[in-house]
């Protein structure tokens, strides 16, 4: 071998060397890697048909810088007009999208706002402005529930499937033409009577169940008139299961006629029958010379002093009353007319009236599972100054009036007069002077100082005074509870009983009309 030869030999070495080493310097990047070997096969070939110089891995990195570099500087300058063009081939494609989907679009699309051209097209955001609310008037701390349901006077709104009987019923109710329990009492039945002999079951229904729907319309506008006493709650319960009783397989026309013998001998027995035997007791307690006191008005108590009259016995009456129904007048007035001898109080004499007395006899709304009495308003007052007196309180009560509610006071039930009822018209003549003496900010005195109040005041203004009063309202409840204590003797058709036994009496009798009816 030459010695040319062996010289060439390292030199040999390096090159493959260093060719074996570029893949491996490469391998970290593949991309480069590629790059560099396509940059190698697009060499131009070197002039006179020479190979391509091989480039050393330092001169092949920077070669992929300057390309890079390039190619950045390219891009930026070309940017802009790419984004533009790139944004208008998206407008276009969602043009096409919009119009193929436009029939199904054009519904979900909300509809656009009209506007004047003096509006801006800026969307407008409506604050609205909460005005104060003007304060309600209270209408009474402790009654107030007793006003939610307004009372009817008028046959307006009434349903058509009311009989005409019970229509006028309601407005004898509302009107104060029909008053007391029993005697409201006895006119619903007689007035259900006429709705039962009048009716017809319809095609489809039996008597039994269509009769009872019919029935609550009936109780529902009598309702609205004016709340129903103890013992039409009692009655009502009574006709109802008398009738979800009757045999479907009884014929219509036998089956009304045993509804209205049934509501007769309801009558009879339990009204008719009933205050006979409790007059015949009571007339016992009354004794020559004495001074029977009684309050307002009950239509027992008014038997038992004619019968007691009647049969010679020497006694007189005082009567104590009270607004609003003052029904002690009409009493006085036939007891004084049967030949009695009657002395007539208000209920703001009634301390002085009470010394006068030996008895108290006193009707009643209702007899509570508790022992207490339910009354007209101011029965309460009466009793207790009889007790104070130590004078007997005798209460004369129908068992029909019994029942198993508990009252503890006045105020969770009862019953509330109209307001216009608290003043009577000589009361608002009265009290028409007093107009000067209405506060400045009253809306009465700001009409007459507006010039708006020339016309002379009417009666009928001072109830619009007194509703334009914020702390000032109308009251006028029906009732009161008298406790047990104040009670000595409860005269029923089953005789003379303490009032810690009415719970008793009424659950013997219940029992004793459900083993009737099975």
């Amino acid at each position: 071998m030459s010695e040319s030869a062996v010289k060439a030999a390292p030199a040999a070495d390096v090159s493959v060397k260093a060719q074996n080493s570029q893949p491996v310097k490469a391998a970290g990047d593949a991309k480069d890697a590629k790059q560099t070997e396509g940059a190698a096969k697009d060499a131009k070939p070197a002039e006179g048909g020479d190979a391509p110089k091989k480039l050393s891995p330092a001169e092949l990195k920077k070669q992929k810088a300057a390309e890079k570099q390039a190619r950045r500087a390219q891009q930026k300058a070309a940017g802009p007009a790419l984004k533009e063009q790139g944004s208008q081939q998206k407008d276009a494609q969602k043009q096409q999208k919009g119009s193929k989907q436009a029939p199904k679009d054009d519904k979900s699309r909300p509809i656009p706002v009209r506007r004047r051209p003096s509006q801006s097209s800026a969307p407008v955001t409506q604050t609205l402005k909460k005005e104060p609310k003007a304060d309600a008037k209270q209408v009474g701390l402790f009654f107030g529930h007793l006003y939610s349901q307004p009372r009817k006077h008028s046959m307006a709104g009434a349903s058509k499937d009311v009989h005409p009987a019970i229509l006028a019923l309601g407005l004898q109710y509302s009107s104060y033409t029909i008053c007391g329990s029993t005697a409201r009492m006895v006119a619903m039945l007689l007035a259900f009577k006429s709705l039962i002999a009048s009716y017809q079951t319809p095609m489809g229904t039996s008597l039994s169940r269509h009769l009872i729907q019919l029935l609550g319309i009936q109780i529902e506008y009598l309702r609205d008139c004016r709340p129903y006493s103890i013992t039409m709650g009692n009655a009502i319960r009574w006709l109802k299961d008398i009738i979800v009783k009757t045999d479907p397989s009884t014929p219509e026309i036998d089956a009304k006629r045993d509804l209205l013998d049934e509501i007769d001998m309801f009558i009879r027995e339990r009204v008719t029958a009933a205050d006979k035997l409790i007059r015949e007791l009571a007339v016992t307690k009354i004794l020559p010379g004495d001074v029977i006191l009684t309050y307002a008005s009950s239509s027992i108590v008014e038997q038992t002093l004619l019968e007691a009259h009647n049969a010679g016995i020497s006694f007189s009456v005082i009567v104590v009353d009270s607004k609003p129904l003052f029904e002690g007048k009409t009493l006085a007035r036939k007891l004084a007319n049967a030949g009695l001898k009657v002395r007539y109080f208000l209920i703001t004499g009634a301390s002085h009236a009470i010394k006068d007395a030996s008895k108290v006899f006193l009707g009643a709304h209702a007899m509570m599972s508790n022992g207490r009495l339910y009354s007209r308003v101011g029965t309460a007052l009466v009793s207790m100054l009889a007790n104070a007196q130590s004078l007997p309180v005798i209460v004369l009560c129908e068992s029909i009036k019994f029942t198993e509610k508990v009252a503890l006071d006045s105020i969770v039930g009862n019953e509330v007069a109209p307001a216009e009822e608290l003043l009577s018209e000589s009361e608002r003549q009265n009290l028409l002077p007093l107009k000067n003496l209405l506060p400045k900010s009253h809306p009465a005195s700001k009409e007459e100082n507006d010039g708006e109040g020339s016309k002379p005041p009417v009666a009928s203004d001072v109830l619009k005074w007194i509703d334009a009063s914020k702390n000032l309202h109308h009251l006028q409840v029906l009732y009161d509870v008298t406790p047990a204590e104040y009670i000595d003797m409860v005269i029923t058709e089953y005789g003379s009983l303490p009032p810690s036994s009415v719970p008793v009496v009424h659950r013997l009798r219940s029992e004793g009309e459900k083993q009737l009816f099975q």
